[in-house]
C-alpha cells in the first residue's frame, strides 16, 4: 500500500521547525542551526558517498526511497509572497532540484508549471490536503507520496490525519521562537506507534507509524 511520508523534519528541543521570517539569505529564517547535522549526500541512498554509514546517515537515506511525488508548502518553494513576481525564480535548488519527481506545491496564486531535465516538475495547485494528496498520489504511480514541508503544511497534513509515517530529527538546541510543529495535535502519538533512536552525534530520530496503516 503507498503511504504518505515526512523524513527528515528538524525539530528543537523546544518544538520549532523553521524560523519566522523567510528571505533570500534566510531560507528557513533564523532557524538555519536545526540542520548543521544534516548530510545532504545521502538523501538518494547511501551508495553516493565512500564515508561509513552512520545511523544519521542511514535515516537520512530514507528520504527518496519509494517517493513518486512530493508536496511542500510555498514557502519551502521561495520567499515571494502574494502573486508571483516576473523574476525567473525557479526555487532554491537552481536548474537541478533533488527531487527527481513531481512536486506540487500549495499556493492560492496560479503559475505555469516548471519542467527539469532531471525528472523534477513543479506543478502550483491551490488545493486542500485531501486534494493535493489525490493528485499526488495519481502522479506517484503507486509510489509513495512525501509530505516535503515546511513545518505549517506538514502541521496541516497531520490535522487532517493524512500522514502514514513521520520521520522527526530532534536537535538539541532551543530556538525560543519560529514555527512550531506540534500546535493543535493534542493526543497525536495515540494515533501512532513511536520509537527513538540517539545517536553520537546528539541528533534523536523519532520514526512514527501510524497504527491502522502500519
Amino acid at each position: 500500500m503507498a503511504r504518505t511520508r515526512v523524513h527528515s523534519l528538524f525539530v528543537s528541543s523546544d518544538g520549532f521547525a523553521a524560523g519566522d521570517y523567510v528571505t533570500l539569505e534566510k531560507p528557513i529564517g533564523d532557524a538555519g542551526a536545526l540542520f548543521g547535522k544534516f548530510d545532504g549526500r545521502v538523501i538518494h541512498g547511501i551508495h553516493g558517498m565512500d564515508d561509513p554509514v552512520t545511523v544519521d546517515r542511514a535515516m537520512f537515506s530514507m528520504w527518496a526511497q519509494g517517493i513518486g511525488a512530493e508536496i511542500m508548502g510555498r514557502r519551502k518553494f521561495g520567499p515571494q509572497s502574494g502573486e508571483w513576481p516576473d523574476d525567473g525564480w525557479k526555487g532554491w535548488w537552481g536548474d537541478a532540484p533533488p527531487f527527481l519527481t513531481p512536486v506540487f506545491i500549495l499556493t492560492h496564486y496560479p503559475r505555469k508549471s516548471l519542467e527539469f531535465a532531471n525528472g523534477t516538475s513543479f506543478h502550483f495547485v491551490d488545493a486542500s490536503p485531501e486534494k493535493a494528496l489525490r493528485l499526488a498520489q495519481e502522479a506517484a504511480g503507486g509510489l509513495d507520496v512525501r509530505i516535503g514541508g515546511g513545518p505549517s503544511t506538514v502541521n496541516e497534513f497531520l490535522q487532517a490525519d493524512l500522514i502514514d509515517f513521520l520521520h522527526v530529527v530532534i536537535v538539541p538546541i532551543v530556538l525560543g521562537s519560529g514555527v512550531r510543529i506540534w500546535d493543535h495535535l493534542a493526543d497525536l502519538e495515540g494515533r501512532f506507534s513511536v520509537e527513538s533512536i540517539s545517536t553520537s552525534s546528539g541528533l534523536t530520530h523519532q520514526l512514527w507509524n501510524r497504527k491502522d496503516r502500519a
